[in-house]
This record gives structure tokens, C-alpha cells and sequence, in this order.
């Protein structure tokens, strides 16, 4: 076959990709346009609020990634469930992750609660800026105890929009998604700079616009599918019990646990690289602020590409349509890569721009400037070993998933991190770049693991 036969499709496959990828993409794009606003604003307060905010949604980002880890088990067998036609098995699945986000929101709240002034602090060390270390931990610690109200409501979103969505509805999810961070946005200003008679309350006001986000967006994701029963049919009778037949509920575990595991290892390992680069200064952390909050809306790209692989391959598989599930795999990874090429170019142009905005030092504005230009060249790279991940976990090797992702942040990254930040003299640049590369690593892995078509599985066809 030819390189165009073999990683490029033609226009109805492209047509099918986009139908799936641009809602996604659209709704994740303007939602991290809006936290790029969102982080902007809080910015303008001063370094210290916006360093106690991005400690707080580094510690948030573990919950987070444990919700959507919970919920990908049970999301793998949606998607096959759909392919199948089977109402009852999408309804089982439904069931499945209100358990996981009940659950999820239940331990996050404890962790928090009990310990979040602790995590903070870990985060907090002197740097050459002279910034308040007391000052960043009040903010944090304000905004903080604002922002547990919005877990809830942040789980339960996931449970209707990616049931939606591993059925074919995009659009509402993303309408849901545009609404709320509208409402985000106008709430962050009104609340954060006390606008139109509102009182003046900083990161405080940041927390409750959020809060009121995520129970609009609920609202919105919920009431449209109980009023659409005759395209959502697994939402009829999905409260009339609270059954989980018990081979899916192992089918699930099995698939699932490993999965669960691996968001809250990669999370918290990702977590655990921002703590080492902190120990170079309060400023870096303002600086990975800043780099992570621009990088995220760029990242959009393969974040959506990955969803697409998901959703795309896994109705394939249920569906029994192994051979063209391998041939759209391979398609779609090579085009995830192709469009990050062009996304990381972009992004290195805008680099030194974005930074400027910000109300903080040089210092801080010149290493976020830096970090950004080092995470636009490795965006192909993530595009590639994004792909990778999500066709695995597609056909249901989530054992070989957890290997690849999570326990490669914590057997290689981390120990990385570790002695460099500790046992050397190197500044956060060098020390950055040397842990980013590491992904390298990961990309001719994830080739091999792809290559070997271990991953083509017809999961749901003895359920």
C-alpha cells in the first residue's frame, strides 16, 4: 500500500472525523480560552493570588483526572455497547458512573478538606523574586474552600456529557460547555473586580463564577437528555434501579480499575513534577502557571484527536469492523500529529506575547515565554503518544496503558525530577527540557504497542 492509502483517508472518512472532533474540540478550545481569561483576570490581582489559584487547581487537576480515569472504564463499553445497538448495556454503563463520580467526589472532598493547607504549602518556596510565600497561601486557601462546592456538579456533568458523547451526541455537551464558560466569564469579572454592585472578592469571586458554571452546565446536559428519551434511550428507566449486572460490573473493573489507577498516578505524578520544579522558586511556579494555562489551549488539539480515536475505533470494534478499526486508527494518529505540527508552530509564535499580559515580574514573564516554546516543539511528540494511549485503551488493554502512561511518569520522569531538582545546581530551563524529552522514550513505545494489533478486541460481544 502506499503512504497516502495507508495514513491518509479520503473525504467521507474526514467527514466522520470531523463530525466527532470538532464539537469536542470546539467546547474544550473556547473553555480553555475562557480559563486562559479566567487565569488573566485572577493575574491582574497580583503574582501571589495567581500562584495560591494554580497551586489549588494543580491539587483540583488530580480530582479531575480521577473522575475521567473512573469513568473511561465504563466509557470503553459505552461506546461498544452503542456500536451494538444494546439501550440496556449503555443504561448499565450509565448506572456504573454515577457510582465512580459519587465515590471520586466522596474521597476528594475528604483528601481536601483534611489536607489541603498541607498541600499547598508543599508547593510554597523561597525563589530570587521576593514574592510572599504567607500571601499565596491565604489566597490559595481561600479559593480553595470555595471551589470543593464545585465537584459535585463537576462529576456529574461527566456522567451525562460522556455518555453523550460515546453515543454520538457531541453537540449538546459542547453547547452545555460554551454556555457555562460564558457564564464563567461574565461571573469572573462581575465577582472577581466587584462589577456592577457586586463586592470586590478577588479569588473568592473566581471560585463561586466556577461553581456556578459547573451546575449550569449540569443542568443543561441534564434536562435535554431526559427530554430527548427517543435518541437518549438509555436514560429511560436509568433511575428505576440501581443494578449493575455483576459480569459487567467485573468486565468493568477489570478494565476499569487499571485505568482509575492511572489517571490518579499520571495526575498526581504530574503534580509531583510541578513540585520539584517549585523548589526552584515561588516564580516558577507562576511562570508553569502561565506556560500550563496557554499550553492547555493548544493542547485542545490531541486532547480532541484523542476523544476522536476513542469514540471512532471503539464503535468499530463493537460493531466487529476489526480490520477497518486497525486502518482509521493509523489514520486518524498520523493526521493527530500532522494538525499538532501546525498547532505547535502557531503556538511558538504566540509565545512571547501572551506572557506580557500578565500583571507579574520579567523574570516571571521571560521563563513562561521559555517553557512555552519547549512544550510547542514536543507537541507532535504528545500528539503521537495521545493516539498511542487512547487506541489501546480503546480496545481494552488498559493494563498496558497504565504501564505506558502512568507508571513511565513515576519509573522515569519523576526519579528524573527528583535528583535534578535536588541533587544539582540546574536552573528550572535546562532541568525542563531534559524531563520533556523523556517522551521520546514513550513514542517508540507506544509504535510497537499499536504495531502489535494486541489492542483489537471486540469487548461487548459476550455480554
Amino acid at each position: 500500500m502506499t503512504f497516502r492509502e495507508n495514513f491518509i483517508g479520503d473525504r467521507a472518512f474526514y467527514r466522520r472525523v470531523f463530525a466527532v472532533m470538532v464539537p469536542v474540540l470546539i467546547q474544550q478550545v473556547i473553555t480553555n480560552f475562557v480559563s486562559l481569561l479566567d487565569n488573566l483576570m485572577v493575574g491582574q490581582i497580583g503574582t501571589e493570588p495567581m500562584s495560591g489559584v494554580a497551586i489549588v487547581n494543580q491539587l483540583l487537576f488530580v480530582f479531575n483526572l480521577c473522575i475521567f480515569g473512573g469513568m473511561a472504564g465504563p466509557g470503553i463499553f459505552t461506546a461498544q455497547f452503542y456500536g451494538r445497538e444494546d439501550a440496556d448495556g449503555v443504561r448499565h454503563t450509565f448506572r456504573a458512573k454515577w457510582y465512580v463520580g459519587v465515590v471520586s467526589t466522596a474521597v476528594g472532598l475528604i483528601v481536601l478538606l483534611l489536607g489541603g493547607t498541607k498541600l499547598i504549602s508543599l508547593f510554597l518556596h523561597e525563589g530570587d523574586a521576593g514574592l510572599d510565600l504567607m500571601e499565596t497561601l491565604r489566597q490559595g486557601q481561600d479559593y480553595l474552600a470555595v471551589m470543593l462546592w464545585q465537584m459535585l456538579p463537576f462529576a456529574a456533568v461527566q456522567v451525562y456529557a460522556s455518555t453523550l458523547r460515546e453515543t454520538g451526541e457531541t453537540m449538546v455537551p459542547m453547547r452545555a460547555g460554551l454556555i457555562a464558560v460564558g457564564v464563567n466569564l461574565v461571573f469572573n469579572y462581575i465577582l472577581i473586580f466587584g462589577k456592577l454592585g457586586a463586592p470586590v472578592m478577588g479569588v473568592r469571586g473566581a471560585a463561586i463564577a466556577t461553581v456556578l458554571a459547573r451546575v449550569v452546565e449540569f443542568l443543561i446536559v441534564a434536562v435535554w437528555t431526559h427530554r430527548h428519551t427517543e435518541k437518549c434511550t438509555f436514560i429511560r428507566g436509568a433511575y428505576r434501579s440501581v443494578r449493575v449486572p455483576l459480569p459487567l460490573v467485573k468486565k468493568m473493573a477489570v478494565m476499569g480499575l487499571p485505568l482509575l489507577v492511572n489517571e490518579v498516578l499520571w495526575s498526581s505524578g504530574m503534580t509531583t513534577l510541578n513540585q520539584c520544579y517549585s523548589l526552584r522558586g515561588l516564580e516558577v511556579v507562576s511562570a508553569m502557571n502561565i506556560s500550563s494555562t496557554v499550553s492547555n489551549l493548544f493542547f485542545c488539539a490531541f486532547f480532541a484527536m484523542g476523544t476522536t480515536v476513542s469514540i471512532v475505533v471503539g464503535q468499530h470494534l463493537g460493531a466487529g469492523r476489526l480490520q477497518q478499526a486497525v486502518e482509521e486508527d493509523r489514520k486518524l494518529i498520523a493526521f493527530a500529529v500532522a494538525l499538532c505540527c501546525g498547532v505547535g508552530a502557531v503556538m511558538a509564535l504566540i509565545s512571547p506575547l501572551i506572557p506580557r499580559l500578565y500583571n507579574t515580574t520579567d523574570v516571571v514573564r521571560h521563563l513562561a515565554e521559555e517553557l512555552l516554546i519547549v512544550t510547542s516543539v514536543m507537541m507532535p511528540f504528545f500528539a503521537f503518544t495521545n493516539g498511542c494511549y487512547f487506541t489501546l485503551r480503546s480496545g481494552g488493554k488498559t493494563l498496558i496503558t497504565f504501564l505506558f502512561d502512568s507508571a513511565f511518569v513515576w519509573g522515569v520522569c519523576i526519579p528524573l525530577a527528583f535528583v535534578l531538582s535536588r541533587y544539582t545546581n540546574l536552573t528550572i530551563l535546562p532541568m525542563y527540557i531534559l524531563v520533556q524529552s523523556l517522551e521520546l522514550i514513550k513514542c517508540i513505545t507506544g509504535f510497537f504497542l499499536v504495531k502489535s494489533k494486541r489492542w483489537v478486541n471486540n469487548l461487548v460481544n459476550e455480554i
